[in-house]
């Protein structure tokens, strides 16, 4: 493991969604100072997964056949560009154009440097190297919010604005100093041609992956998109209340994400994403039952050890997969795919059965859909190309 790239990609992610993590929970209120509507603002957050959704193939693809380092700078410089953007913007129709090219900077990011750190694990720390990356996500998603919040009440939105340009430009500089040159890229797989998405999609392994992905991050976004209007509507509960219970789910998951990668490289990784998955399940099928602050505390506690426990396991399995099909931008793309597919469907999902259903049923329905992925994930491990492809993502 070349620890002074890991290094860098990893500061790299945490600045770049530490930005993003500071400036998106002040959107809705500055986009309804400019006069956007419920679905204007809407519209504001699904513009991101939008674009992001439809360029994660397109430039996992490309960074398989062109080198990583590229689109790892021109999407941190973009990052950096549209922060400066946000500062001008005074219509909230522009917030959307601004939040779709934002979109498209996340989709040469994140997957890209996912494969390039997976390139570089060495065979048997899948979990272990994977999971320690990750914490760049899990700390930045923990700590942006709070430090909007600050910058917010002591400054102004602009300011929030500067910084996560500062941050971005910051990683932009640190990458293309740091990283070697796209030749030197001692890890890539080099592809003459894009690599079919049939090639993809006939393995089995790949396609319980992305069901569970997909399913586990529409739980996130019904908890993030609806939870604040249940914990307010039902309990009246404070907005530091809500937030607590927002971020702890990221954070106890950001917890037991190195100890669960170390084990994912000692113990079959099938059953950390079925336990792990089965935490979940239970969790979001509870709160419905919630009463008050400490049983959503408890619930959402629950849910953050689900998802400790089964995602590194999911990553890892991705990583070998994407070493054995030597396509891992691919692979790392097409995981990201769901992930931002499941973020999308999941608020959209609770906002459809908010306006006909109580919204206590959004995770009844989270639940049912959690279950499936679970099914789906236990059926493809045990398909035919699994004991040739997957290796059992076992150690």
């Amino acid at each position: 493991m070349n620890y002074k790239i890991f290094g860098t990609l990893f500061v790299s992610i945490f600045s770049v969604i530490l930005g993003v993590g500071i400036v998106t929970p002040l959107l809705p209120v500055f986009a309804h100072d400019l006069g956007a509507g419920g679905f204007c603002i809407s519209l504001i957050f699904g513009s991101f997964s939008l674009s992001r959704t439809i360029f994660l193939p397109i430039f996992g693809q490309m960074s398989d056949i062109k080198g990583r380092k590229p689109f790892i700078i021109c999407g941190l410089l973009s990052y950096a560009i549209i922060s400066i953007a946000f500062m001008y913007v005074h219509d909230p129709y522009l917030l959307i154009v601004c939040r779709f090219f934002q979109g498209i900077a996340s989709a040469m990011i994140l997957p890209v440097v996912q494969a390039y750190v997976g390139e570089m694990t060495p065979k048997g720390q899948e979990g272990f190297q994977m999971a320690s990356f990750n914490i760049s996500m899990f700390a930045s998603l923990s700590i942006g919010p709070i430090l909007g919040g600050y910058i917010q009440d002591h400054w102004n939105l602009q300011a929030a604005f500067v910084v996560m340009g500062v941050l971005a430009f910051a990683s932009f500089l640190a990458a293309l100093v740091f990283l070697p040159p796209t030749k030197n890229e001692l890890y890539r797989k080099s592809r003459q041609e894009k690599v079919s998405w049939q090639y993809l999609l006939k393995n089995g392994t790949i396609m319980g992956l992305f069901s569970y992905r997909f399913a586990y991050t529409t739980c996130i976004g019904i908890i993030w998109g609806f939870l604040p209007v249940y914990a307010d509507v039902s309990f009246n509960l404070s907005h530091s209340e809500i937030g607590i219970l927002i971020m702890l789910g990221v954070f106890i998951s950001g917890l037991f994400h190195i100890p669960m990668g170390y084990l994912a490289d000692r113990v079959d990784r099938n059953i950390m994403v079925v336990l792990g998955g089965s935490i979940v399940t239970v969790s979001v099928f509870s709160l419905e039952l919630a009463y008050d602050f400490w049983s959503l505390f408890a619930i959402n506690f629950l849910f953050g050890i689900g998802g400790g426990i089964s995602m590194p396991a999911v990553t890892a399995s991705a990583v070998v997969q994407g070493k054995k099909m030597k396509v891992m931008g691919a692979v790392m793309a097409f995981l990201t795919m769901g992930h931002s597919l499941g973020m999308m469907c999941g608020a959209l999902l609770a906002g459809v059965i908010m306006e006909f259903y109580r919204l206590q049923t959004s995770f009844y329905i989270g639940g049912w859909i959690m279950l499936a992925s679970l099914i789906i994930f236990f059926c493809a491990i045990f398909s035919k190309d699994y004991s040739s492809n997957f290796n059992g993502g076992i150690k």
